[in-house]
């Protein structure tokens, strides 16, 4: 485990700014507001998950619990309450399509599991959920390939996203090519950078948008600007050269026809979502608000959340870039106090959050000038559980017990190497935005991510 580092802490000048701009990021990344890296070391490279258990995520709550991947012997259900509390353990799964296989098995309406916080889908991943009126037996004997349900005990209060303190990360990274001291000394280095940085930048990580296809926040963008047509359909049928073959050209079909009974007759089965609207479609086609009903509210909610998210990228990209502190809030910026400790915040538009003051008020107008968006076109009244008031988001992360186990020879692959980290982050901060400023990956799908 890499000790504190002291000295002085930088603050993201001039030098800085001119290190980080200098490396090359790739257009994945770009296309998702993430424009610089803020750290100058030398990656890695390598591989993340080669399978599921090589990226492992277990739930921290904020009064210490932990969702386990493997079940706790629990001789007796105990306590009292509404809800039963359980632990969800998924492998290759999203984390949505599980609460709707689950309820789907359990005979009951999906809006009776609460979740805390949204899990990784290419991973093996632990989290609490909440089941309204439910037995322990019906949920021990749940069988579901690649899902497990074990009960924990009963509670007056479900399950939700204010309980969450965070997540506990156990990453291997695969197909390390250099030497084991170099991959120390690389990691060391950007780990001694992160440090002097004060944190990790806290951008929005790929699965906000959609790795393979980014859209979630192309989607927001046309909800906000009131044409829900183009929403649905940038939802439907804009292909992407990295999806399954069959996706793009039922997407690239839908996208020139607009024929969306015919479209039913090509999406796969495994497009759960995008089928319910085109089952609604085929038989309405201009009710594009009744095709939005059709998803769940979560859903349609993270459409709007993922252009926020797109803004706060293209935000801290900024700052980063013009050499602005990350560490402390100049005069008149936001700030938010976590756990005691005080942190720089930039804003989550909505139609009631305000801009910054000052340089980084500045970018924020001229990059939403840019994107043709307003404040009040945060209230979507088509689709009002769409809208949304804003908020504030540090802009840095704390990495919290990081450890980084010695390389050794990759158990899957004898030509390379592999490296093992175990670390925890905050809710709502993303592995993947840490892990590449380790990695520096010239091709994010390629590489995992």
């Amino acid at each position: 485990m890499f000790g504190n580092r002291s000295g002085a802490v930088a603050q993201g000048g001039q030098n800085h700014r001119d290190a980080a701009s200098s490396l090359n990021v790739p257009k994945l990344e770009k296309e998702i507001g993430i424009e610089v890296y803020a750290t100058h070391s030398t990656g890695i490279g390598g591989l993340l998950r080669k399978s599921p258990e090589d990226f492992v995520v277990e739930e921290i709550l904020k009064d210490g619990s932990k969702a386990q991947i493997d079940a706790p012997v629990v001789q007796h259900v105990g306590g009292r309450g509404r809800y039963l509390v359980c632990v969800l353990v998924k492998r290759n799964f999203d984390t949505l399509l599980a609460v709707r296989a689950i309820a789907h098995k359990l005979g009951i309406d999906s809006e009776r599991i609460q979740i805390a916080g949204i899990k990784d889908t290419h991973a093996l991943t632990a989290q609490h959920v909440s089941i309204g009126r439910m037995l322990p037996e019906d949920v021990a004997n749940l069988r579901l390939n690649n899902l497990r349900l074990y009960p924990l005990g009963f509670s007056n209060e479900k399950i939700h996203t204010n309980m969450l303190f965070g997540n506990y990360f156990r990453v291997t990274v695969r197909a390390l090519c250099h030497s084991s001291s170099e991959i120390m000394k690389q990691m060391e280095n950007v780990h001694n950078e992160l440090q002097e940085l004060g944190g990790c930048p806290n951008f929005y990580g790929y699965q906000r948008f959609g790795t393979t296809r980014p859209v979630t926040h192309l989607v927001g963008k046309n909800v906000l600007l009131g044409d829900l047509e183009k929403a649905a359909l940038t939802f439907l049928a804009k292909p992407s050269p990295d999806e399954r073959l069959d996706s793009r050209r039922a997407r690239e079909q839908l996208w020139s026809s607009q024929n969306y009974e015919e479209a039913l007759g090509h999406f796969p089965r495994r497009l759960v979502y995008e089928r319910e609207m085109l089952i609604h479609l085929a038989k309405r086609s201009r009710d594009f608000v009744g095709a939005f009903h059709r998803l769940p509210k979560k859903l349609c909610q993270l459409f709007v959340q993922g252009y926020q998210s797109y803004l706060f990228n293209k935000f801290l990209s900024k700052r980063i870039q013009q050499g602005l502190p990350l560490r402390n809030a100049q005069q008149g910026e936001h700030k938010l106090i976590v756990d005691g400790q005080e942190y720089l915040a930039l804003p989550q538009i909505g139609y009631k959050q305000a801009f910054s003051a000052g340089e980084q008020g500045d970018i924020e107008k001229e990059i939403l000038g840019k994107e043709g968006v307003t404040l009040q076109n945060f209230r979507v009244s088509a689709v009002p559980e769409m809208s949304s008031p804003g908020g504030l988001r540090v802009a840095l992360t704390p990495v919290i017990g990081l450890n980084i186990e010695k390389p050794k020879e990759d158990d899957s692959d004898s030509e390379s190497l592999m490296a093992k980290l175990r670390f925890s982050l905050r809710r709502g901060s993303y592995a993947t935005i840490l892990l590449r400023e380790f990695m520096k990956p010239r091709d994010p799908l390629k590489s995992g991510f």
